[in-house]
């Protein structure tokens, strides 16, 4: 049976009274050492002491007025290893996403793709379409932007998506426009070579719903992102060089980026004006400076992806009489495709490639997706249907939902709240299923890759934590300070012999001595030791 589901209205109305912003960053180093002066005592571990060196981190003075959660069950979620505050709600950050990629992840199947096709609608004579080739958005992530040769999804351990909050981020080598060119060429190869009419992009999949942020389109080419990559000239006093992808018209990009000394300070505004499509940085980079990455949104999906569709076309041979830099002309399109002729089709990798991509970058994009994905799969065109499918699946999944306050994909929300003991539940679900390990590693990694990349590389618990990271941070201007509403890790722990315990770390309410985001980290560090704290004990009876 469906459990409630909060109105539009009432999502809408929470979304706009307040703002969250998801902070996630990679650490490194171990944690450091107490400050002496005096912090309240974590509450019992009820199956056994903490480690000394847990309880050393929850004293530190910037968690004096916080609060910490902890538990860690054996593999079948029945016997309790540690526990605090197992029952209460904390803000979840990315670790919500444990929830929201599970739910399509089992209403679709881990072998699910998405095949999105191309119609030719109109009169064929010949190599010639009077009419038009219509693109029907399935909801594919990532349209062959990130696939490599073996089939597999790539991603880095910062992703592009947050290069506009975090220096290092960098970009995959693959094509992002490798699914609309792969569709041209089918185009070309069913023997079209002129089209006298549009092309268009059909986007009635689902209704993109702005109280998911960032808002899922039923097309998305390079997560609906232009890229823009900045080099230092070779000497001070020069333009910096400028790369960005994908490139098409009518987007255009120009720079007006100085190289100052070595040294000097990296400082990059990027404006855009006319509907997202001229995009100007400027700014200064120091001559010794990394290639500096930065995003720009595209504003209208599927009026780009008909522009790059087009231009595809005449790469692959294909004359397009329509203008690209045109509107998407939706007016035109067909009730249905029945009897229409499939001229084009891009089949993804599977889901469950998408979903390991969601979970080691913390794609947050993906995460939403899903749920609109999941609404689609009860005919529905309004991406809130998706949380009733999602609930379902979760009493059929043992997680007591009632544990779980979400109004996203994504943990950004402030309104999403979960216990530890519901993401335990969550995770102690797929070690019962033939997908167990496949959900494990498509987790990060502790010292080895995603978000967990740089925590902990040398040390006895590295490659065998896997866990979601999550965060929500906020100005305190106040005190000239950043609120930490919110610092979580939860996955499994590699207890040797096959062994893996469900776990999950948090803390709620700490701050940091001032403005300066590697107090941030530093946080998030503390999280990561404490899971390899957690990994390193020795096995209890």
């Amino acid at each position: 049976m469906n459990g409630p589901n909060p109105s539009a209205p009432l999502r809408r109305g929470l979304a706009a009274t307040c703002a969250a912003l998801l902070f996630v960053a990679p650490a490194t180093g171990t944690a450091a050492g107490a400050d002496p002066s005096p912090a309240p005592s974590p509450a019992p571990s009820p199956s056994g002491a903490l480690d000394p060196r847990i309880t050393e981190i929850m004293r530190k003075p910037e968690y004096r007025n916080a609060q910490w959660g902890l538990l860690q069950t054996g593999p079948d979620g029945g016997r309790v290893v540690h526990s605090m505050y197992a029952d209460q709600f904390f803000i979840p950050g990315s670790t919500a996403k444990l929830v929201s990629v599970s739910g399509p992840w089992h209403t679709l199947g881990s072998e699910h793709r998405f095949v999105t096709p191309v119609y030719a609608v109109g009169d064929r004579r010949g190599a010639t379409l009077t009419g038009d080739l219509d693109l029907v958005a399935q909801g594919d992530l990532t349209m062959g932007g990130r696939t490599r040769p073996d089939g597999t999804v790539a991603y880095t351990d910062l992703d592009h998506t947050y290069a506009n909050d975090f220096t290092g981020a960098t970009l995959t080598p693959e094509n992002p426009l490798a699914g609309i060119d792969e569709l041209a060429r089918q185009v070309r190869a069913a023997g079209i070579t002129r089209v006298d009419g549009d092309v268009i992009v059909d986007s009635r999949l689902f209704a993109p719903d702005p109280v998911l942020d960032p808002t899922p389109t039923p097309l998305i080419v390079n997560d609906n992102l232009i890229d823009l990559l900045t080099t230092p000239g070779d000497r001070a006093g020069e333009d910096a060089r400028l790369d960005w992808r994908p490139k098409v018209a009518p987007y255009e990009v120009s720079s007006s980026v100085r190289t100052v000394a070595a040294g000097g300070p990296t400082d990059i505004t990027v404006t855009a004006t006319d509907g997202g499509t001229r995009i100007r940085l400027s700014g200064t980079i120091a001559a010794d400076a990394e290639p500096l990455l930065r995003t720009s949104p595209i504003a209208d999906p599927a009026a780009f992806g008909r522009a790059a569709l087009i231009q595809a076309l005449e790469r692959a041979g294909v004359r397009v009489t329509a203008d690209p830099a045109g509107p998407n002309p939706v007016a035109r399109l067909p009730r249905d495709y029945e009897g229409r002729p499939r001229v084009a089709a891009y089949t993804s990798p599977p889901y469950a490639q998408y979903a390991k991509l969601i979970l080691k970058v913390s794609h947050n994009l993906g995460a939403n997706l899903g749920i609109c994905l999941m609404a689609v799969t009860t005919g529905s065109r309004q991406c809130e249907d998706g949380f009733p499918v999602l609930a379902d699946f979760l009493d059929e999944a043992g997680v007591d939902r009632g544990q779980l306050q979400l109004m996203d994909g994504r943990g950004g929300n402030p309104a999403d709240r979960a216990t530890p003991e519901a993401l335990v539940q969550m995770l102690t679900y797929w070690q019962r299923t033939p997908d167990a390990r496949l959900f494990r590693e498509a987790l990060p990694i502790l010292g080895v890759d995603g978000l967990l990349a740089e925590n902990c590389r040398d040390c006895p618990a590295r490659g065998k934590v896997f866990g979601k990271t999550g965060a929500a941070v906020g100005g305190d201007a106040l005190n000239d300070r950043l609120a930490v509403g919110a610092i979580t890790i939860a996955g499994y722990l590699d207890r040797g012999g096959g062994r893996f315990d469900p776990f999950y770390a948090g803390v709620n309410g700490a701050s940091t001595p001032g403005p300066n985001t590697q107090d941030v980290v530093a946080i998030a560090n503390d999280l990561a030791m404490i899971a390899a704290y957690l990994q390193e004990a020795p096995p209890s009876p």
